[in-house]
């Protein structure tokens, strides 16, 4: 039977919904089968039904609505609404691990939530998470969570989570709850951008209370506001309250400081948007001296109402998250999940079962290796907008140290049109200036293929072979490209100036497919077209050992349009002798083939086509025969299954070089990063 939490909020607006997909995202990081349910809700559809869809690969029913239950509840049927809410638990619950079910809010309106909480919690044999906010002194805080707690009676509710928690209170805020006989299970700090709606949510709302007029539409869906500045004052103050996230309430004739609020948008400021009042609309001359400024930037309203009243509006809109903010509900998702117990959560899990990796769980998996290994990764590509970006968030959480190469002032200015700032961790090296120390290395290397010091300062012109080079000097312990480079351009100086590991004949390559699922390991989809046998069992060998580094339990599937001996064929015998050779030469591997991709994919499928397989419908590594197998169908995965493919990484080289795609995101560049910098790290110690 699976683990019941039933997450209680002790107050209205104390955030319970973040608070479930950041416990739901923290089990699934654990590798644990979770499902969620939402017994009752106000308004279907349910917006955190809907959240849990956006972030998660569940699809959890809707909850029955507040009308039925109350109707139930007032004739006398509360049996029937129990009833009906474990059997949906229930079924939810199938093949689950922890099922986490979000309890009512209580307010004037539902004096029964909580009473019915209770009910919930008992019926389901349910742990039970209360939630609440740090407002107030801590033993305050407390004793409030200890008078609701007592409802669900003694020792059935003394685990809680806090939000909205000042970080200098929290071993104060740690101690209080202890006293009280209660383990917090996080204490989550306060965020401005966990609170911060975009621009579309507060211009609906302004338009509902206030019948604002849209002005300049802006990008309402990509600007959010941190923040409001009531700007009646000078243009000096003025000038101090115009940050990223600001959403600027001014007087419509207070042109100054439209102007000004256009002049901090074209040096990067990034506002919110601007909420002008008094029903006075700027004139056509000033709208068009900043129409560059605000072009696809903070929107324009405009209200009747005077700016205080504007301002007090604002701040009583609801700031909960919408169901079609994904970025906004991961971060959620992420921050409160990195702030939750993870020891506590993982006793949830049963010891026989094996956890698989799922996409969360690898994603944090890299972040945190990739930090311990502390390593330098040049960027060749520095002065591309995306690869700046990356660069600077790989720094922020501490992922890698990044190199980037360009021109020092063209990355400087990418960065601040992208609104990032490069730290500490972030280096800039000028090509040109570093240029001519790496010739004579070069041509060292080279020598036997008559490498002249004129070709080989002709080729450092190519920042890709420039920080090839810094990798094979030792001076950085990795490298990314690809974002604007191909392939081959990423892998050709790699083979001439690093050169293939000491126990390696062949580099291949794994994509990383994070399916809703699990993690699954394709290769070879990137390298060699048409390997040989042999060269087929070393890509099967060295993908299990890249699967067994990054937590995947390898299970290989050597894969061919036949299922064992049931076809024939030269390349159905390729398949099979590269199985026996794998085999040899790693008895212990659980490794099988040939298998088709379905044989090897769907546990029923497999169990008809090979049921004596190790591997058969649980493979994790997934064996291409070649390289237009495989890349067609890492293609087709990826866009059908709408997942994320990280990869190509690149194995069998004597240091790490990683090749992106071309489309490839800031955050697939942010995750490469740390693929290579683990890389470096496992090469070192071997």
């Amino acid at each position: 039977m699976s683990h019941r939490l039933l997450v209680v909020p002790t107050a209205h607006g104390v955030g319970v919904t973040s608070v479930g997909l950041g416990i739901l995202r923290a089990l699934d990081r654990l590798g644990l089968h979770i499902g969620f349910y939402k017994p009752v809700a106000r308004k279907l559809p349910d917006r955190s039904s809907a959240l849990v869809r956006l972030t998660t690969s569940l699809d959890p029913p809707e909850p029955v609505d507040v009308e039925t239950a109350e109707r139930q509840l007032g004739e006398g049927r509360r049996d029937v609404l129990l009833e009906a809410i474990v059997e949906r638990v229930e079924e939810v619950s199938r093949g689950c691990d922890v099922v986490v079910v979000e309890g009512l809010v209580p307010s004037d309106d539902a004096m029964y939530a909580s009473a019915l909480n209770v009910a919930i919690a008992q019926a389901l044999d349910a742990d039970v998470i209360l939630v609440g906010t740090a407002a107030g002194p801590p033993t305050r805080v407390a004793e409030h969570i200890d008078i609701v707690a007592r409802a669900f009676g003694e020792d059935s509710a003394n685990t809680c989570i806090l939000n909205r928690v000042d970080e200098a209170c929290t071993g104060a805020l740690a101690e209080a709850l202890s006293a009280e006989g209660f383990h917090a299970l996080g204490l989550i700090p306060e965020r401005p951008a966990l609170n911060a709606p975009r621009m579309k949510e507060v211009a609906a709302h302004v338009e509902s209370a206030l019948g604002a007029r849209v002005l300049l539409e802006g990008n309402q869906t990509g600007r959010r506001m941190h923040g409001v500045a009531l700007c009646a004052a000078s243009v000096r103050v003025a000038c101090q309250r115009m940050q990223r996230g600001t959403l600027v309430i001014t007087p419509g004739d207070r042109e100054d400081i439209i102007v000004t609020a256009a002049l901090a948008e074209l040096e990067g400021a990034q506002l919110a948007g601007l909420l002008l009042t008094c029903g006075i609309a700027p004139s056509e001359d000033v709208m068009k001296l900043c129409a560059r400024a605000f072009r696809d930037g903070p929107a324009m309203l405009l209200v009747d109402d005077d700016s205080f009243p504007t301002a007090a509006a604002v701040k009583d809109m609801n700031r909960g998250v919408q169901p079609d903010d994904r970025a906004r509900a991961e971060l959620i998702a992420d921050t409160v999940a990195g702030h939750l117990d993870m020891e506590w959560l993982g006793r949830l899990a049963t010891s026989s079962r094996q956890p698989r990796m799922t996409t969360p769980a690898f994603r944090h998996r890299l972040v945190v290796a990739a930090r311990e290994a502390n390593r330098r990764i040049v960027l060749p590509e520095g002065e591309e907008p995306r690869t700046v970006e990356a660069a600077a968030i790989a720094a922020e959480r501490g992922i890698a140290h990044c190199v980037l190469l360009g021109d020092p002032e063209r990355i400087a200015d990418v960065a601040r049109k992208r609104g990032v700032c490069l730290g500490e961790k972030v280096s800039i090296v000028a090509p040109r200036s570093v240029r001519s120390a790496y010739v004579a290395p070069m041509v060292e290397l080279r020598k036997h293929k008559g490498l002249t010091a004129a070709a080989a300062r002709d080729q450092l012109g190519d920042t890709v072979v420039l920080g090839t080079m810094m990798l094979a000097q030792g001076e950085v312990d990795g490298l990314v490209s690809g974002a604007i480079h191909t392939t081959a351009n990423t892998i050709r100086p790699a083979l001439q100036l690093i050169r293939t590991a000491p126990d390696s004949s062949l580099v291949s390559s794994v994509f990383f497919m994070c399916l809703p699922e699990q993690v699954l390991v394709y290769g070879d989809c990137a390298v060699n077209p048409n390997p040989s046998a042999e060269e087929l069992a070393d890509i099967a060998l060295q993908s299990a050992a890249s699967a067994e580094a990054f937590g995947i339990a390898p299970r290989v599937a050597m894969i061919s349009y036949s299922t064992g001996s049931s076809g024939q064929g030269d390349d159905v015998e390729k398949v099979a002798k590269a199985t026996e050779l794998a085999r040899a030469r790693r008895p212990g591997l659980a490794l099988d083939g040939p298998l088709q991709y379905d044989a090897a994919a769907i546990a029923e499928v497999g169990r008809k086509k090979a049921p004596d397989s190790p591997v058969a419908g649980q493979a994790t590594v997934f064996v291409f025969p070649d390289l237009n197998t495989g890349n067609t169908t890492y293609k087709a995965v990826q866009r059908s299954a709408n997942c994320i493919s990280i990869g190509p990484m690149l194995q069998g080289l004597a240091k790490p070089v990683n090749d992106l795609s071309r489309g490839a995101s800031v955050e697939d560049i942010v995750f490469t990063i740390a693929l290579t910098a683990i890389q470096a790290e496992q090469l070192a110690r071997s």
